[in-house]
């Protein structure tokens, strides 16, 4: 039987079985549980029933994507999640105030993982124009093909007036897919999801509506069953260090930009103002150039904090 798994204990995990819509733990073969590569959320396994009416799983498909971060000093991915479809990042269009900075860690992670990210600017009902230009911070992300969505999860109804994509294309985007939301705590992804599954879900109080559908405890470790989509939950997170990144791959997570740099006249450009023969500040003035070089500006930012710690340091143990 096909199942997918929706926790992940020790040994034991609860699959959802496909074919009869249920959720059952089953226990691991151990030659599945060997080495680094082991059983996560995510995973689409076969399930066995034994005489005694133990499930057991016997086997794991291959995956489509994996969520994990690079250890380097030992050579090995530690991977959290499987077979993830979209990144949805959520971001607070009032309070907390929005970081641009902190997005694009969001999306420099999404380039990593190779799985396709949409933005959510949240709590619109209570955005104001003098915070932040909405429309400047969606058009930055065009060239990534990030589409970015106004939403007002307090208000269903709420009629857009920035942007042009909504919350029911949002979820038209997010159906029958396996998506994992990305966001720092109190941007309101707990009201969002509750609002998303038509009331069905309260992530406050982990309680659930419909029978048959997993519970959670808001870690990397579980995922959830909305009806028309499936959503890992991830915690709020107050920092998303990209440490483990290594400096000589670093421009080719930012698709936008990978192939402007070979335009510079000199290969070792720093793509400072004044830099002789930098193709970024040739640039023609207006919106276009603006928008290039906030992004420009951000792999700079990241770049200097990635190269803070050589390669080789990460490559081998540090003493």
């Amino acid at each position: 039987m096909r199942a997918t798994v929706f926790k992940s204990h020790q040994r034991t995990f609860d699959c959802y079985l496909e074919g009869q819509k249920k959720i059952v733990q089953a226990t691991a073969k151990g030659n599945l549980l060997k080495g680094d590569d082991t059983i996560v959320v995510g995973d689409d396994v076969e399930v066995s029933q034994e005489a005694n009416e133990e499930f057991f799983i016997t086997s794991v498909h291959e995956r489509r994507s994996v969520i994990f971060r690079q250890i380097q000093r030992e050579n090995r991915k530690k991977i959290t999640a499987a077979n993830v479809d979209l990144l949805v990042v959520l971001m607070s269009a009032s309070k907390p105030k929005y970081k641009r900075g902190m997005l694009d860690r969001f999306l420099l992670r999404a380039a990593e993982w190779e799985i396709p990210a949409v933005v959510v600017f949240n709590k619109m009902d209570s955005y104001k124009e003098k915070d932040f230009d909405i429309k400047f911070e969606s058009d930055r992300l065009s060239n990534l093909g990030v589409k970015c969505f106004e939403i007002s999860a307090k208000d269903s109804g709420h009629e857009l007036k920035y942007l042009s994509n909504s919350r029911d294309d949002l979820l038209e985007v997010l159906r029958e897919k396996n998506s994992i939301f990305l966001g720092q705590s109190g941007v309101g992804k707990s009201t969002l999801i509750s609002s998303l599954s038509g009331g069905e879900v309260d992530l406050k109080t982990k309680q659930i509506g419909k029978a048959g559908k997993g519970m959670h405890t808001t870690t990397w470790s579980e995922m959830i069953d909305l009806g028309d989509f499936k959503m890992i939950d991830s915690p709020g997170i107050r920092s998303f260090s990209i440490e483990d990144l290594l400096e000589e791959d670093f421009k080719f997570l930012f698709p936008d930009l990978v192939d402007l740099f070979p335009k510079c006249e000199f290969f070792d450009c720093t793509h400072e103002a004044d830099s002789k023969g930098c193709y970024f500040s040739d640039l023609e003035e207006g919106r276009e150039k603006k928008l290039i070089l906030s992004r420009l500006e951000a792999y700079k930012k990241l770049l200097d904090e990635v190269s803070a710690t050589p390669d080789w340091k990460k490559a081998s143990p540090q003493k």
